[in-house]
């Protein structure tokens, strides 16, 4: 996840407009000579370059991201409709992004795409046509479609992305469970504290493991041990509210990220505006005795018979920055 994010060489035609400082960004345009890149601080700039020039795809980094974001990209699509916008996000922002990218105006997403930094951002030359196709921003390079392809060239193409699109969820996700994998609790663990630091806000880390879980797959197998495994990631992300970061980082071993979006926030989520002003380590105590009572209440019906074995979880909290200062 360390990776500068990528831009292939294009054909002279295409224009991208980055709106941000791609100077302090991942970004790397070295390799682009042929295509024409427009780079604006803000927003109210982009908007009057896309008045200008015929942009084909716009790509927002996190410091245009600000409150005026929903009117501006609004703007954006009147005066051109055809331009791909895609908003490239460190991770914490992630579910404020998700929230955003889901706002429609007059039927039309105000966004088509997010993409979590660092990730790979290309715009590939087709080598049947010579032209670029328009907006291309994807994690990887995608495989383009020529006017001339055969229903069986484009079922290996799809095939192809399909493969790729399973790859990046494997990169990040735990794959039998579908929570997050250790790579992404410690990366975005990584980033929320030098967040937190610089704002002056509180993250607070759970990690608890399943006790003496290795005897109970012995004892009753380890398919029944696997629905255990996927019970507890269901009832911890029930509990947990939708910025924090659920992930299963070890064999029977979980652990969350509670972190508060910073009042005044671009994009709030419609829980914070409720809970932001409670103090954090509290409601994530509250919110870990709610948790703690749905394992105690919960039936494992998928279980059967053969799953009654006792079970109990053990865990502690950390808070940044009163407990300790990096990950």
């Amino acid at each position: 996840m360390q990776t500068k994010i990528t831009i292939d060489n294009q054909n002279s035609d295409t224009q991208i407009l980055l709106v941000g400082r791609v100077e302090n960004s991942a970004i790397d345009i070295s390799g682009c000579s042929g295509v024409r890149f427009h780079n604006c601080d803000n927003l109210s700039d982009a908007i009057s370059t896309a008045e200008k020039e015929p942009i084909q795809t716009v790509a927002i980094l996190p410091e245009g991201l600000d409150k005026n974001l929903a009117d501006s990209l609004i703007k954006l699509r009147q005066i051109n409709p055809e331009a791909k916008v895609f908003l490239l996000t460190p991770m914490w922002r992630e579910p404020e992004v998700i929230k955003f990218i889901n706002t429609q105006s007059n039927g039309t997403r105000i966004a088509d795409d997010y993409y979590l930094l660092p990730t790979r951002f290309c715009a590939k030359q087709s080598k049947e046509t010579g032209k670029t196709p328009t907006g291309t921003l994807t994690s990887v390079p995608a495989p383009e479609i020529s006017a001339a392809a055969t229903v069986s060239d484009i079922s290996i193409i799809e095939q192809q992305q399909q493969r790729i699109e399973i790859l990046e969820k494997l990169v990040m996700e735990d794959e039998l469970t579908g929570i997050k994998n250790r790579r992404f609790v410690r990366e975005f663990l990584r980033q929320i504290i030098a967040r937190a630091d610089k704002e002056s806000l509180q993250v607070t880390l759970l990690v608890f493991d399943i006790d003496n879980f290795k005897h109970y797959n012995d004892l009753f197998g380890h398919p029944v041990g696997d629905n255990i495994l996927k019970q507890v990631a269901l009832l911890l992300q029930k509990c947990c509210r939708k910025q924090d970061v659920v992930g299963r980082v070890g064999g029977d071993e979980f652990a969350v990220v509670f972190w508060n979006i910073k009042p005044g926030s671009a994009i709030e989520l419609e829980e914070e505006r409720r809970t932001v002003a409670s103090e954090h380590p509290k409601q994530v105590i509250s919110i870990c005795q709610r948790f703690r009572n749905e394992i105690n209440n919960t039936n494992l019906p998928a279980l059967g018979a053969e799953g009654k074995g006792i079970l109990a979880i053990s865990g502690g909290l950390a808070t940044f920055p009163r407990d300790g200062s990096t990950v």
